[in-house]
Protein backbone atom coordinates (compact mmCIF):
# COMPACT_ATOMS: atom_id res chain seq x y z
CA UNK A 1 0.00 0.00 0.00
CA UNK A 2 1.23 3.58 -0.96
CA UNK A 3 1.80 5.80 1.23
CA UNK A 4 1.31 9.42 0.49
CA UNK A 5 4.24 12.22 1.37
CA UNK A 6 3.44 14.89 2.70
CA UNK A 7 5.27 18.03 1.04
CA UNK A 8 6.13 20.87 3.88
CA UNK A 9 5.68 23.80 2.86
CA UNK A 10 8.63 26.34 2.41
CA UNK A 11 9.90 27.89 4.93
CA UNK A 12 9.99 31.66 4.54
CA UNK A 13 13.54 33.22 5.79
CA UNK A 14 13.27 36.12 7.96
CA UNK A 15 14.05 39.60 7.62
CA UNK A 16 17.40 39.14 8.92
CA UNK A 17 18.25 36.10 6.66
CA UNK A 18 16.74 37.63 3.65
CA UNK A 19 19.16 40.74 4.50
CA UNK A 20 22.10 38.34 4.81
CA UNK A 21 21.22 36.81 1.68
CA UNK A 22 20.82 39.60 -0.45
CA UNK A 23 23.60 41.96 0.68
CA UNK A 24 25.22 41.99 -2.48
CA UNK A 25 22.22 43.49 -4.28
CA UNK A 26 21.31 46.11 -1.21
CA UNK A 27 25.22 47.17 -1.39
CA UNK A 28 24.79 48.09 -5.56
CA UNK A 29 21.38 49.51 -4.52
CA UNK A 30 22.95 51.59 -1.61
CA UNK A 31 23.98 54.82 -3.60
CA UNK A 32 21.46 55.20 -5.69
CA UNK A 33 19.10 55.14 -2.74
CA UNK A 34 21.09 57.40 -1.32
CA UNK A 35 20.95 60.14 -4.15
CA UNK A 36 16.90 59.84 -4.40
CA UNK A 37 17.40 60.53 -0.73
CA UNK A 38 19.44 63.34 -0.65
CA UNK A 39 18.09 65.13 -3.85
CA UNK A 40 14.43 64.13 -3.96
CA UNK A 41 12.70 63.76 -0.68
CA UNK A 42 14.97 65.20 1.57
CA UNK A 43 13.96 68.83 -0.69
CA UNK A 44 10.64 67.83 0.18
CA UNK A 45 10.65 68.86 4.14
CA UNK A 46 11.44 72.75 2.64
CA UNK A 47 7.92 72.74 1.81
CA UNK A 48 6.91 74.46 5.15
CA UNK A 49 8.27 77.60 4.19
CA UNK A 50 4.77 77.51 1.96
CA UNK A 51 3.02 78.24 5.39
CA UNK A 52 5.45 80.58 6.46
CA UNK A 53 6.95 83.97 5.89
CA UNK A 54 10.17 83.36 4.73
CA UNK A 55 13.22 85.52 4.24
CA UNK A 56 16.38 84.07 3.10
CA UNK A 57 18.62 86.12 5.70
CA UNK A 58 16.73 84.69 8.43
CA UNK A 59 16.47 81.19 7.06
CA UNK A 60 13.66 78.54 7.44
CA UNK A 61 13.52 77.88 11.36
CA UNK A 62 13.86 82.03 11.94
CA UNK A 63 11.10 82.57 9.49
CA UNK A 64 7.48 83.68 11.06
CA UNK A 65 4.81 81.31 10.51
CA UNK A 66 2.19 82.83 7.73
CA UNK A 67 -0.41 79.60 8.37
CA UNK A 68 -2.79 79.99 5.02
CA UNK A 69 -1.71 83.12 3.74
CA UNK A 70 0.53 82.20 1.06
CA UNK A 71 -2.16 79.86 -0.41
CA UNK A 72 -4.54 82.90 -0.75
CA UNK A 73 -3.19 83.28 -4.58
CA UNK A 74 -5.20 80.03 -5.24
CA UNK A 75 -8.14 80.23 -3.21
CA UNK A 76 -9.29 84.42 -3.80
CA UNK A 77 -8.27 83.68 -7.64
CA UNK A 78 -5.41 86.03 -8.22
CA UNK A 79 -5.55 86.90 -11.88
CA UNK A 80 -1.83 86.23 -12.87
CA UNK A 81 -2.22 82.49 -10.89
CA UNK A 82 -5.34 81.85 -12.92
CA UNK A 83 -3.99 82.69 -16.15
CA UNK A 84 -0.75 80.44 -15.71
CA UNK A 85 -2.32 77.77 -14.81
CA UNK A 86 -4.96 78.06 -17.90
CA UNK A 87 -2.15 78.08 -20.35
CA UNK A 88 -0.64 74.88 -18.22
CA UNK A 89 -3.79 73.22 -18.68
CA UNK A 90 -4.02 74.35 -22.43
CA UNK A 91 -0.44 73.16 -22.92
CA UNK A 92 -1.48 69.56 -20.80
CA UNK A 93 -4.25 69.25 -23.04
CA UNK A 94 -2.30 70.03 -26.25
CA UNK A 95 0.13 67.27 -24.92
CA UNK A 96 -1.99 64.51 -24.02
CA UNK A 97 -3.36 64.97 -27.62
CA UNK A 98 -0.77 65.47 -30.03
CA UNK A 99 2.17 63.99 -27.80
CA UNK A 100 1.53 61.53 -26.50
CA UNK A 101 -0.36 59.36 -28.86
CA UNK A 102 3.34 60.52 -31.26
CA UNK A 103 5.95 57.46 -30.02
CA UNK A 104 3.00 54.82 -30.11
CA UNK A 105 2.31 55.69 -34.35
CA UNK A 106 6.10 56.07 -34.63
CA UNK A 107 6.44 52.67 -32.89
CA UNK A 108 4.10 51.70 -35.52
CA UNK A 109 5.47 52.77 -38.18
CA UNK A 110 9.26 51.48 -37.31
CA UNK A 111 7.38 48.02 -36.86
CA UNK A 112 6.16 47.60 -39.91
CA UNK A 113 9.51 47.68 -41.33
CA UNK A 114 10.88 44.80 -42.72
CA UNK A 115 14.85 45.51 -43.00
CA UNK A 116 16.59 45.42 -39.63
CA UNK A 117 19.40 47.88 -40.87
CA UNK A 118 16.94 50.41 -41.75
CA UNK A 119 15.44 50.27 -38.93
CA UNK A 120 18.47 50.61 -36.55
CA UNK A 121 19.33 53.14 -38.60
CA UNK A 122 16.09 54.98 -37.96
CA UNK A 123 15.95 54.39 -34.76
CA UNK A 124 19.65 55.79 -33.82
CA UNK A 125 18.36 59.08 -36.17
CA UNK A 126 15.10 59.85 -34.27
CA UNK A 127 17.00 59.04 -30.84
CA UNK A 128 19.40 61.84 -31.23
CA UNK A 129 17.35 64.99 -30.44
CA UNK A 130 16.53 63.85 -27.01
CA UNK A 131 19.92 64.17 -25.77
CA UNK A 132 20.25 67.79 -27.18
CA UNK A 133 19.79 70.27 -24.30
CA UNK A 134 16.04 72.63 -24.42
CA UNK A 135 18.94 75.50 -24.79
CA UNK A 136 20.54 73.37 -28.18
CA UNK A 137 16.53 72.93 -29.46
CA UNK A 138 15.15 76.39 -28.83
CA UNK A 139 18.24 77.87 -31.04
CA UNK A 140 17.58 75.28 -33.58
CA UNK A 141 14.03 76.21 -33.96
CA UNK A 142 15.25 80.01 -33.99
CA UNK A 143 17.69 79.88 -36.45
CA UNK A 144 15.16 77.66 -38.86
CA UNK A 145 12.09 79.57 -37.76
CA UNK A 146 13.35 83.49 -36.51
CA UNK A 147 13.07 86.37 -38.29
CA UNK A 148 16.50 85.65 -39.88
CA UNK A 149 16.02 82.40 -40.00
CA UNK A 150 16.86 79.88 -43.04
CA UNK A 151 13.10 79.97 -43.69
CA UNK A 152 12.73 83.44 -43.74
CA UNK A 153 16.15 84.50 -45.71
CA UNK A 154 14.20 81.89 -48.17
CA UNK A 155 11.29 84.32 -48.46
CA UNK A 156 13.22 87.30 -48.79
CA UNK A 157 15.39 86.22 -51.54
CA UNK A 158 12.70 84.70 -53.68
CA UNK A 159 10.79 87.81 -52.70
CA UNK A 160 7.93 86.66 -50.59
CA UNK A 161 6.37 87.44 -47.45
CA UNK A 162 8.26 86.82 -44.03
CA UNK A 163 6.41 84.85 -41.47
CA UNK A 164 6.39 85.48 -37.92
CA UNK A 165 6.35 82.45 -36.12
CA UNK A 166 8.94 82.04 -33.31
CA UNK A 167 7.71 85.88 -31.47
CA UNK A 168 4.00 85.19 -32.95
CA UNK A 169 1.81 85.16 -29.61
CA UNK A 170 -0.98 82.86 -31.19
CA UNK A 171 1.14 80.07 -32.57
CA UNK A 172 3.16 80.10 -29.07
CA UNK A 173 1.73 76.55 -27.93
CA UNK A 174 1.86 75.14 -31.26
CA UNK A 175 5.66 76.02 -31.54
CA UNK A 176 5.93 74.91 -27.79
CA UNK A 177 3.93 71.20 -28.56
CA UNK A 178 6.09 70.77 -32.31
CA UNK A 179 9.26 71.37 -30.42
CA UNK A 180 8.53 68.64 -27.56
CA UNK A 181 6.94 66.06 -30.42
CA UNK A 182 10.43 66.75 -32.34
CA UNK A 183 12.50 66.13 -28.97
CA UNK A 184 11.33 63.10 -27.27
CA UNK A 185 9.33 61.29 -29.79
CA UNK A 186 11.82 58.97 -30.89
CA UNK A 187 12.94 58.25 -27.60
CA UNK A 188 9.63 57.59 -26.17
CA UNK A 189 8.88 54.49 -28.76
CA UNK A 190 11.37 51.90 -27.14
CA UNK A 191 9.06 51.14 -24.32
CA UNK A 192 5.93 50.99 -27.20
CA UNK A 193 9.06 49.30 -29.06
CA UNK A 194 9.85 46.61 -26.71
CA UNK A 195 6.45 45.72 -25.97
CA UNK A 196 5.86 45.00 -30.00
CA UNK A 197 8.79 42.73 -29.86
CA UNK A 198 6.69 40.54 -27.22
CA UNK A 199 3.15 40.03 -29.17
CA UNK A 200 3.60 36.57 -30.65
CA UNK A 201 3.81 36.41 -34.56
CA UNK A 202 1.66 33.22 -34.60
CA UNK A 203 -1.12 35.77 -33.97
CA UNK A 204 -0.67 37.96 -36.56
CA UNK A 205 -0.84 34.94 -38.66
CA UNK A 206 -3.59 33.64 -37.40
CA UNK A 207 -5.34 37.13 -38.08
CA UNK A 208 -3.70 36.84 -41.57
CA UNK A 209 -5.45 33.47 -42.26
CA UNK A 210 -8.97 34.58 -41.11
CA UNK A 211 -8.62 36.99 -43.01
CA UNK A 212 -7.73 40.75 -41.02
CA UNK A 213 -6.28 43.30 -42.96
CA UNK A 214 -3.04 45.26 -41.77
CA UNK A 215 -5.58 48.17 -39.86
CA UNK A 216 -7.72 44.85 -38.42
CA UNK A 217 -4.61 43.53 -37.27
CA UNK A 218 -3.08 46.47 -35.86
CA UNK A 219 -6.47 47.12 -34.14
CA UNK A 220 -7.31 43.41 -32.84
CA UNK A 221 -4.00 41.97 -32.43
CA UNK A 222 -1.30 44.77 -31.61
CA UNK A 223 -3.31 47.79 -29.65
CA UNK A 224 -4.55 45.10 -27.08
CA UNK A 225 -0.65 43.80 -26.55
CA UNK A 226 0.45 47.80 -26.09
CA UNK A 227 -2.72 48.47 -23.99
CA UNK A 228 -0.61 47.42 -20.46
CA UNK A 229 2.13 50.00 -21.35
CA UNK A 230 0.02 52.55 -22.53
CA UNK A 231 -2.20 52.63 -19.41
CA UNK A 232 0.78 52.93 -17.38
CA UNK A 233 2.72 55.65 -19.04
CA UNK A 234 -0.75 57.38 -19.45
CA UNK A 235 -0.80 57.75 -15.66
CA UNK A 236 2.65 58.50 -15.21
CA UNK A 237 2.33 61.25 -17.61
CA UNK A 238 -0.99 62.61 -15.37
CA UNK A 239 1.14 62.57 -12.34
CA UNK A 240 3.78 65.32 -14.67
CA UNK A 241 0.14 66.54 -16.16
CA UNK A 242 0.78 70.44 -14.73
CA UNK A 243 4.50 70.33 -15.45
CA UNK A 244 4.66 71.25 -19.22
CA UNK A 245 8.30 72.27 -19.76
CA UNK A 246 9.94 75.11 -17.58
CA UNK A 247 13.41 75.16 -19.55
CA UNK A 248 11.71 74.85 -22.95
CA UNK A 249 9.33 77.83 -21.84
CA UNK A 250 11.41 80.26 -20.30
CA UNK A 251 13.41 80.38 -22.77
CA UNK A 252 11.00 81.24 -25.17
CA UNK A 253 9.08 83.71 -23.29
CA UNK A 254 10.86 87.08 -23.93
CA UNK A 255 9.71 86.57 -27.38
CA UNK A 256 6.02 85.52 -26.79
CA UNK A 257 5.20 87.19 -24.11
CA UNK A 258 4.19 86.40 -20.73
CA UNK A 259 0.60 86.57 -21.51
CA UNK A 260 0.91 82.77 -23.41
CA UNK A 261 3.48 81.40 -22.16
CA UNK A 262 3.44 81.87 -18.00
CA UNK A 263 2.46 78.49 -16.96
CA UNK A 264 2.57 77.01 -13.05
CA UNK A 265 6.35 76.00 -12.98
CA UNK A 266 7.56 79.81 -14.71
CA UNK A 267 4.83 81.37 -11.81
CA UNK A 268 6.78 80.03 -8.86
CA UNK A 269 10.02 80.82 -10.41
CA UNK A 270 9.24 84.68 -11.54
CA UNK A 271 7.05 85.20 -7.75
CA UNK A 272 9.72 82.56 -6.10
CA UNK A 273 13.28 83.55 -7.30
CA UNK A 274 13.13 86.82 -9.09
CA UNK A 275 9.89 88.59 -6.87
CA UNK A 276 11.28 87.17 -3.56
CA UNK A 277 7.42 85.61 -2.80
CA UNK A 278 8.84 82.29 -1.52
CA UNK A 279 6.08 81.58 0.40
CA UNK A 280 3.97 81.89 -2.13
CA UNK A 281 6.02 80.48 -4.98
CA UNK A 282 6.46 77.19 -2.66
CA UNK A 283 2.37 77.29 -1.63
CA UNK A 284 1.56 77.11 -5.43
CA UNK A 285 4.46 74.34 -6.33
CA UNK A 286 3.09 72.35 -3.28
CA UNK A 287 -0.56 72.42 -4.88
CA UNK A 288 0.59 71.42 -7.77
CA UNK A 289 2.65 68.41 -6.54
CA UNK A 290 -0.56 67.32 -4.68
CA UNK A 291 -2.86 66.85 -7.54
CA UNK A 292 -0.27 65.39 -9.36
CA UNK A 293 -0.39 62.65 -6.38
CA UNK A 294 -4.10 62.39 -6.68
CA UNK A 295 -3.96 62.49 -10.48
CA UNK A 296 -1.81 59.32 -10.16
CA UNK A 297 -3.77 57.49 -7.52
CA UNK A 298 -7.17 58.13 -9.35
CA UNK A 299 -5.98 57.08 -12.95
CA UNK A 300 -4.57 53.88 -11.15
CA UNK A 301 -7.95 52.82 -9.02
CA UNK A 302 -9.92 53.44 -12.61
CA UNK A 303 -7.35 51.02 -14.04
CA UNK A 304 -7.57 48.55 -11.27
CA UNK A 305 -11.77 48.92 -12.17
CA UNK A 306 -11.29 48.01 -15.63
CA UNK A 307 -8.45 44.70 -14.77
CA UNK A 308 -5.46 46.61 -15.68
CA UNK A 309 -2.42 46.51 -13.65
CA UNK A 310 -1.72 50.34 -13.27
CA UNK A 311 1.40 51.68 -11.91
CA UNK A 312 1.12 49.08 -8.74
CA UNK A 313 -0.87 46.12 -8.12
CA UNK A 314 -3.67 46.17 -5.73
Amino acid sequence: MLQRTKTRPAQQLSLGRRLLRDRVLLLFALPGTALILAFHYLPLLGNVIAFKDYQPFLGIGASDWSGWENFAVIFNGDPAFLQALKNTLILTGLQAILVFPAPILLALLLNSLFSERIKRIAQSILYLPHFMSWVIVVALFQQMLGGSGLLNNYLRSHNLATLDIIGNSDLFRVLVTSQVIWKDTGWATILFLAALSQIDSQLYEAASVDGASRMRQIWHVTMPGLRGIIILLFILKLGDSLTVGFEQIILQQQAAGRDVSEVLDTYVYNNGVLGGAWGVAAAVGLVKGLVGVVLVLTANKVAHIFGEQGVYSR
